[in-house]
């Protein structure tokens, strides 16, 4: 996913984090980053849904984020500062177009942008909605191709896990749990580097954590974290990678899985500091551990 599609689909869920959202919200946000990741012209998109009316006024605060990351040059210092305004600006704008669709009339509006379809006179259900789960221990592997008529599709499975909650648990609190569930291993991790460094390794105790961070890394990626996703890919790769001999954990190494920890713990928490060499670091290290894997 590129760098625009990222941001954005960054600023929806971060704006979605800030709302009370039931089952069938949640369900409409999914489909709306769908839209964003699926996107073949984002730009012509984006106008064609200015001239929806129910997501008119959320489509002219998404073109204004669109125009701002199609600057020639965009100040890096400022990238966290500008995201999280951003975010805080498509509250308003989600919130209301939340309150004004439901699923269908959302898959409804879409289809004016992007039509179903057609294939061997059957016509596929638009759009394709990723799994979502508002529990963190889910099984997060994909669905095969061939799905038996009879299992229940991922949005009536989200419904079903709403309605069943404890009346006295807030609607929010999946993302409550998600953040809590990321931060809950930096600490031991970064222990855990610090062993590494001194030539202490447990090679189960490695593997366990590159298993954690790539379950933690798609559940990130299905929430539409896609940096915080990306920073778990090249920790697990790279617990991997020492486990299996294939990577030396000099300091340099060391310090570079530290990047990725640093700006996990950044993004979530949205700590008011300049992440921009954090970040640059570790997506190096991350490209070239993918050469070297």
């Amino acid at each position: 996913m590129d760098i625009v599609k990222q941001y954005l689909v960054q600023c929806i869920s971060s704006a979605a984090n800030n709302l009370r959202l039931n089952s069938q919200k949640i369900e409409i946000v999914a489909m709306l980053r769908d839209i964003i990741v699926k996107s073949n012209d984002l730009d012509d998109d984006i106008r064609l849904m200015k001239k929806i009316t129910e997501l008119s006024t959320l489509a002219i605060r998404l073109t204004e984020i669109y125009s701002y990351l199609s600057q020639p040059q965009i100040d890096l210092f400022k990238f966290s500062d500008k995201i999280k305004e951003h975010s805080s600006l498509l509250i308003k704008d989600m919130s209301h177009m939340l309150d004004v669709v439901s699923p269908e009339t959302f898959k409804h509006a879409i289809e004016k942008i992007r039509p179903p379809v057609v294939e061997e006179n059957k016509i596929i259900a638009f759009p394709a909605i990723e799994p979502m789960s508002n529990s963190i221990r889910v099984d997060l592997s994909k669905r095969k191709p061939d799905v038996d008529i009879f299992v229940k599709p991922e949005n009536e499975i989200i419904k079903e896990k709403i309605i069943m909650e404890e009346e006295n648990e807030n609607e929010d609190l999946f993302f409550q749990n998600y953040e809590s569930e990321i931060l809950k291993p930096i600490k031991l991790i970064d222990s855990l580097l610090k062993q590494i460094s001194s030539n202490e390794i447990n090679e189960d105790e490695i593997d366990r954590w590159a298993k954690l961070m790539k379950t933690n890394g798609d559940l990130s990626a299905r929430i539409g974290f896609e940096i915080i996703a990306n920073m778990h890919r090249i920790l697990s790769r790279a617990f991997t990678m020492i486990g299996s001999k294939e990577l030396v954990p000099k300091p340099d190494v060391i310090e570079s899985m530290r990047a990725s920890l640093i700006v996990i713990v950044a993004v979530i928490k949205g700590k008011e500091v300049d992440i921009t060499n954090y970040l640059n670091r570790a997506e190096e290290f991350g490209r070239k551990i993918q050469i070297l894997n």
